[in-house]
């Protein structure tokens, strides 16, 4: 796994510890320390969609991230790309799916085509078993937490979604300048 790197990273771990260990029970101290760092990738501007590596241009729509982590029938040229594209729509559903649910379709159709919060939760499952396939060489070691990702993936929106609830309280309550 990567050093800590970003300077929200203890903040999000202590948040998501609070939040996973005081309401969930869960103690991972791994699996926080991971989802710290999603977070923290997610909040830098720009980060949200993948460019696309031979356009150039971000994947915005689920379907197409999909399609471009496919090594046969897809856009991915390896089954390591396959990987990686694999985590980042694991990552994506569970930033998504937690922490910013008005990205999450409500049924209204307009001209930008949002998933629903089940197309999400399946991706994020499905994108996180298969990352979780990847289970020899040099991905032996982290194989074990994306199948935890993949099999608990529900409990770890919930846990973001309080973590957002949180957040936004400390945020209604400090006060106001300018």
């Amino acid at each position: 796994m990567e050093t800590q790197a970003h300077p929200l990273e203890p903040f999000f771990q202590h948040e998501l510890s609070a939040i996973f260990e005081g309401k969930l029970g869960i103690n991972d101290p791994e699996l926080t320390a991971y989802i710290a760092r999603v977070l923290c990738n997610f909040s830098e501007e720009g980060s949200l969609f993948l460019a696309r590596p031979s356009a150039g241009h971000p994947i915005e729509e689920l379907i197409a991230m999909i399609r471009a982590s496919d090594p046969v029938y897809g856009t991915a040229p390896s089954f390591d790309a396959e990987r990686a594209m694999r985590k980042y729509i694991g990552d994506y559903a569970l930033f998504v799916a937690g922490m910013v649910p008005e990205a999450i379709d409500s049924g209204n159709r307009g001209p930008q085509r949002h998933p629903s919060l089940g197309e999400l939760i399946h991706a994020g499952k499905e994108s996180y078993f298969v990352v979780s396939q990847f289970n020899v060489f040099e991905y032996k070691k982290e194989a074990p937490l994306f199948a935890r990702l993949s099999e608990q993936f529900e409990r770890y929106v919930l846990g973001l979604a309080l973590v957002r609830e949180e957040l936004g309280k400390r945020l209604a309550m400090t006060p106001q300048f300018g």
